[in-house]
């Protein structure tokens, strides 16, 4: 990253993500992996996905406040910040499932994200009354996965997610752990470009959270861009290659992850890994 962590956050903004991709967990086999985006998939990818001063408001306040940030292909950006700061309002403008107040969110200059160019990921996964393989042939189903193909495609993706032994357990009888490792297997089925993942571990030990990480990586080192909105500082310096910093609705700054624990841009961001209080 060539651009200097102090630079301001409406310039951060539109950096792209770049960052070293990551290896596979431990145990994962390379034979399991999915098969590689096709160029179908190239083509809906979503690049540059783009909020332009963009502003939500919620009880007659800007909960996200003229707030403009690009995402381009490459790498994991960790979005911290406070409670109330914005990030999961943040998260889903990014997804595209909700619309701004003012200003504008945009894919590839487009006002719509293109199918199943984005993953999404959210803290409490809500998974279906099936088994653990009919959640994941139920999402290639409606990614439009041809029918004969479909068990297969699903059982590589719960190879990687370390889930094979339990295909044909209910998915609602899996552990938080399993269960958060599910949603991800899921949300691969569309062969995103783009992954968004909403306090995936906030509820699970540090276990599960390693197993969550790990799969994280691995996906990425295949070439998969990912947003993790976390308060866990020690998880963005373990997965992040840049943070962007959210306090009341506006982002203070957007700097390397290395730098930005070692020396934050912003005042609210060295006030927040000190521990004290933001109002």
């Amino acid at each position: 990253m060539s651009e200097p962590a102090s630079r301001p956050a409406a310039e951060q903004a539109a950096a792209p993500l770049s960052g070293p991709a990551c290896g596979r967990p431990a145990g994962a086999r390379a034979a399991e992996r999915p098969a590689a985006p096709t160029r179908a998939a190239a083509a809906r990818d979503p690049w540059p996905v783009r909020l332009d001063r963009v502003s939500v408001r919620r009880g007659g306040r800007a909960a996200v406040d003229a707030l403009t940030l690009r995402l381009d292909p490459g790498g994991v950006l960790a979005l911290m910040g406070p409670n109330g700061a914005g990030k999961s309002l943040t998260l889903r403008l990014l997804a595209g499932l909700i619309a701004p107040d003012e200003g504008a969110a945009t894919w590839a200059g487009r006002p719509t994200p293109p199918r199943g160019a984005v993953g999404v990921v959210f803290q409490r996964p809500a998974l279906l009354r099936r088994s653990t393989l009919g959640n994941v042939t139920h999402a290639l189903a409606l990614a439009g996965a041809p029918r004969r193909a479909r068990r297969a495609r699903a059982m590589a993706l719960l190879a990687q997610a370390g889930l094979t032994h339990r295909a044909d357990a209910p998915a609602r009888a899996l552990s938080g752990g399993e269960q958060q490792r599910l949603a991800l297997a899921r949300a691969l089925a569309c062969a995103p470009a783009l992954l968004l993942l909403d306090e995936p571990t906030a509820n699970l030990d540090p276990r599960a959270t390693a197993q969550v990480e790990a799969l994280l990586r691995e996906v990425c080192a295949q070439g998969v861009t990912a947003l993790v909105v976390t308060h866990d500082a020690g998880q963005a310096r373990r997965v992040a290659d840049e943070v962007a910093f959210l306090h009341n609705g506006r982002l203070t700054e957007r700097t390397p992850a290395r730098e930005f624990f070692a020396r934050p841009a912003s005042p609210e961001g060295r006030a927040y890994l000190e521990g004290r209080l933001l109002l």
